[in-house]
């Protein structure tokens, strides 16, 4: 499931511009995906923050009010339609719009839920983002037939109002990536070789850190370098991930090589409960260092990592707490990511891979 976004109309209230920078502000602050301005106003939103603008003809999408078939032909990948359903017919008109679109605003007015649950279940390769006067609605709308609107266009009253609904938002975006216990039954230094940490612009939590491993197919639950110790700073940003040829989990559930991670990617952070969220690399940072192969099976099948060989290098173990892999024991359990299939270009695949 793709996530879900939020659009703020900035544009709705007859505001002054300083009382409507107020609800720019907070609009970037929360994270929108676009915000919605008057005309002539993007180039003062965009000196404010970096966000696509909607609206006029300044802004990077212009708006279209479609009222009727002959406002579908001026559909372009520069606008985005917007259409108030009244009727069946308006219906049919987003329908017609999203096969241009690549986003289209809906708004309904007497009936609400049953056009959108019927847009929602015909329109596939345009997204629909729903038109939400409260976060009542934002939550119905984003919930409806279980897939819900790709996002919403909130018309906040007051400032709280985004907050809320970036909040909301955040909830339901949460990403589960499903976890298992694996048993420990190699242990075993292999020599030097060249490993990566990653350093997040992100602060990690107890229990949080990164799925790594040496297989398309099995992903180790490294931590983060969160653990007090007597001997070391914590980086509770940093997860020490392993040698560099080693697959690591990204966003959209994608792969990436640790030799390939670099400052802005967006890698899965995931806490041993199995939720996840997306965090940005500040720094890849790679050395030659001592390094230990673990072994671990579940279902018959052998997943293998190699880490760097210390004691601030940790798996998460089988009740869900850190272990420093210098106290690593055959027969102990550990948390990993199994798969079917393999990878391509980081994308999973229906291909049998064997990987030794």
């Amino acid at each position: 499931m793709n996530a879900k976004e939020l659009w703020i109309n900035a544009a709705h209230k007859d505001l002054d511009w300083n009382q409507r920078k107020k609800y720019i502000t907070k609009s970037l602050e929360s994270d929108a995906s676009k915000i919605m301005v008057k005309e002539g106003e993007s180039s003062k939103v965009k000196e404010l923050g970096s966000i696509t603008t909607l609206g006029g003809t300044d802004a990077d999408f212009k708006l279209v009010e479609i009222l009727s078939d002959d406002d579908i032909k001026g559909i372009n990948d520069h606008t985005v339609p917007y259409i108030i359903i009244n009727s069946k017919e308006d219906e049919r008109r987003v329908v017609e719009a999203s096969k241009k679109a690549q986003a289209v605003i809906v708004e309904g007015t007497e009936w609400k839920i049953i056009p959108l649950e019927n847009l929602i279940a015909e329109i596939k390769d345009c997204k629909i983002i729903a038109v939400s006067k409260d976060i009542a609605e934002a939550k119905l709308n984003i919930e409806i037939l279980e897939k819900g609107a790709d996002g919403i266009l909130l018309k906040p009253d007051i400032l709280s109002d985004i907050t809320n609904a970036a909040d909301l938002l955040k909830d339901v975006n949460k990403i589960k990536i499903a976890l298992s216990k694996a048993e420990i039954i190699t242990i075993k230094e292999v020599g030097m070789g060249d490993r990566a940490c990653i350093d997040t612009c992100s602060m990690l939590s107890l229990g949080e850190g990164m799925l790594v491993g040496s297989q398309s197919g099995g992903y180790f639950l490294v931590h983060s370098e969160t653990v007090e110790s007597p001997y070391v700073e914590t980086r509770p940003f940093r997860v020490n991930a392993g040698a560099v040829h080693s697959y690591i989990l990204a966003k959209d559930k994608k792969t990436k090589y640790l030799s390939e991670i670099k400052a802005g990617n967006e890698i899965l952070a995931v806490k041993n409960d199995g939720t996840a969220r997306i965090v940005i690399v500040g720094r890849s940072k790679i050395e030659s260092r001592p390094l230990l192969l673990v072994e671990a099976e579940y279902n018959a099948t052998v997943y293998k990592i190699l880490l760097q060989n210390a004691e601030t290098i940790r798996l998460v173990d089988g009740s869900g707490k850190p272990i420093s892999v210098t106290n690593l024991k055959t027969g102990d359990t550990i948390l990993i990511h199994a798969e079917e299939g393999g990878r391509h270009f980081g994308t999973k695949i229906s291909e049998t891979i064997i990987e030794k």
